[in-house]
C-alpha cells in the first residue's frame, strides 16, 4: 500500500460484510472466555487483507450508573478493590460509579444498574438517564458498557455493602459534584466509565437540578 494514494481520498463506509471470519477457537473458558478469531477482512485502498489472528476476551456485556441528588449537588461513589489496577501499578482501591455485569441475555442494562445500585450502595434509584454507551478495548475485548445517571437521595447512601459470597468490600462515598470533578481533574479517578458520567454531569448538571 502506498500511502497518499488517490483511493484513500475516497470515503469508505465499512459493514459487518466486509469482514469474512474463517473460523473461532475457544481457547480458554473460565469465569471468562478467550476465543482465537482467524479472519480478514477489506482495505482502504481496496481488495482484502490476507488471513490473520486475534484474541478475544469475552467478558460479557456491562451497566454503570452515576447516583446524584441534583437537590444536594451531590454523587455517590463506591471504593473497592480491583485486581486490574493492581496489576497495571495503579490505586489498588480504585473509586468508581455504581456498575455490574449483565447476568442473563434478557435482563436490561437498566435493571442491571437498579439491581448493583441497592447491593453496591443500598440505594434504590430514582429517575434515571442514559449517558452513553461504549466499547471498553475493542482492540482485543468484546464487552459494551451503557452508562447511565439516576436522580437519589443522597443521605442514604452510606457504609459498607457488597455481596459476600462474590468476595465484595464496598465502601460508599458521598461528594459534592464538584469535588467529586476534582478528583477527576487530578488524576485520583482512573476508571473509564466514571470519568466519562462525571464529564457529562459537569455539563448538564444546572438542566437535572433545573428539572
Amino acid at each position: 500500500m502506498t500511502k497518499g494514494s488517490d483511493n484513500l481520498s475516497m470515503p469508505q463506509t465499512f459493514h459487518r460484510n466486509d469482514v469474512e471470519v474463517i473460523s473461532t477457537n475457544t481457547v480458554y473458558d473460565g469465569f471468562f472466555k478467550m476465543i482465537k478469531y482467524r479472519l480478514r477482512h477489506k482495505l482502504f485502498a481496496g481488495g482484502w487483507s490476507g488471513e490473520f489472528e486475534r484474541e478475544l476476551f469475552e467478558r460479557g456485556h456491562a451497566a454503570a450508573v452515576l447516583p446524584y441528588d441534583p437537590v444536594r449537588d451531590q454523587v455517590v461513589l463506591i471504593e473497592q478493590f480491583r485486581v486490574g489496577a493492581l496489576a497495571a501499578n495503579c490505586q489498588p482501591w480504585q473509586l468508581e460509579i455504581v456498575a455490574g455485569m449483565l447476568d442473563h441475555d434478557d435482563e436490561s442494562a437498566e435493571q442491571v444498574v437498579r439491581r448493583e445500585a441497592t447491593e453496591e450502595s443500598g440505594l434504590v434509584l430514582g429517575k434515571t438517564e442514559k449517558i452513553s454507551r461504549y466499547l471498553s478495548s475493542s482492540g482485543g475485548c468484546s464487552e459494551i458498557l451503557d452508562i447511565f445517571i439516576s436522580e437519589v437521595d443522597s443521605r442514604l447512601a452510606q457504609g459498607l455493602h457488597g455481596v459476600a459470597s462474590e468476595s465484595e468490600d464496598i465502601r460508599v462515598h458521598v461528594v459534592s459534584r464538584n469535588q467529586a470533578y476534582q478528583w477527576l481533574e487530578s488524576g485520583k479517578i482512573e476508571n473509564a466509565a466514571t470519568i466519562i458520567a462525571l464529564q457529562w454531569l459537569q455539563l448538564h448538571h444546572q438542566r437535572l437540578r433545573q428539572a
